[in-house]
């Protein structure tokens, strides 16, 4: 037999709560779980692939990010630029890259996956110096007949903007191209190129 004097909204009210407040206390403890599916810094230091929004970076610019400690660079090339690649083949020493470090989507005259990106170790292949990237317009070109590129201080070795390597400079190879693929238009990831064909 019911009891009537049970308060029936009182009852709905107070399960209502309970399960809202035991709701929020099994959200707050997960959090930590799902935080420790994130990559950790160290974890990315390491190897770990890196996301890039490359949407802001205009023709003729040049981005920096860091992945297994190490600068990579990221150019957009103009149309300019492009052109310009094809004429260096008799003055740089691997036109081909046949003795260089890239992975096969890379190994053709724009070492790259689109034209229009080149995205390479900012790491000189001499003795790891950081190349400068000295546009074409330059006051004081590193070779008279410059059409942009990299510029390595340190010893002289020059890269084109392909980061092919000059004939004549201490530096063996070209820039080496990390694995990289698109995942949209404007984003790339940086150490992961499973896919690419």
């Amino acid at each position: 037999m019911e009891n009537s004097n049970i308060d029936k909204s009182r009852r709905r009210f107070l399960t209502a709560a309970a399960t809202v407040v035991g709701g929020a206390g099994a959200a707050a403890a997960a959090v930590p779980f799902v935080a420790t599916m994130t990559p950790s810094a160290k974890t990315k230091a390491i190897g770990a692939p890196i996301e890039v929004d490359i949407s802001q970076l205009r023709p003729g610019e040049r981005m920096i990010e860091q992945w297994r400690g190490k600068p990579v660079w990221i150019l957009r090339r103009t149309e300019e630029m492009l052109s310009g690649i094809s004429s260096q083949n008799d003055v740089v020493s691997d036109p081909e890259s046949d003795k260089s470090g890239q992975p096969d989507y890379a190994k053709n005259e724009f070492r790259a996956i689109e034209d229009e990106y080149l995205v390479v170790i900012g790491i000189c292949t001499h003795l790891g110096c950081s190349p400068n990237y000295v546009e074409s317009d330059a006051e004081n070109p590193p070779a008279a007949d410059w059409q942009g590129g990299f510029f390595c201080p340190c010893h002289g070795s020059r890269f084109d903007l392909a980061g092919r390597v000059y004939k004549g400079v201490p530096a063996p190879t070209n820039l080496v191209v990390p694995p990289y693929k698109f995942v949209s238009p404007s984003r790339l990831v940086i150490g992961d190129d499973s896919g690419v064909a």
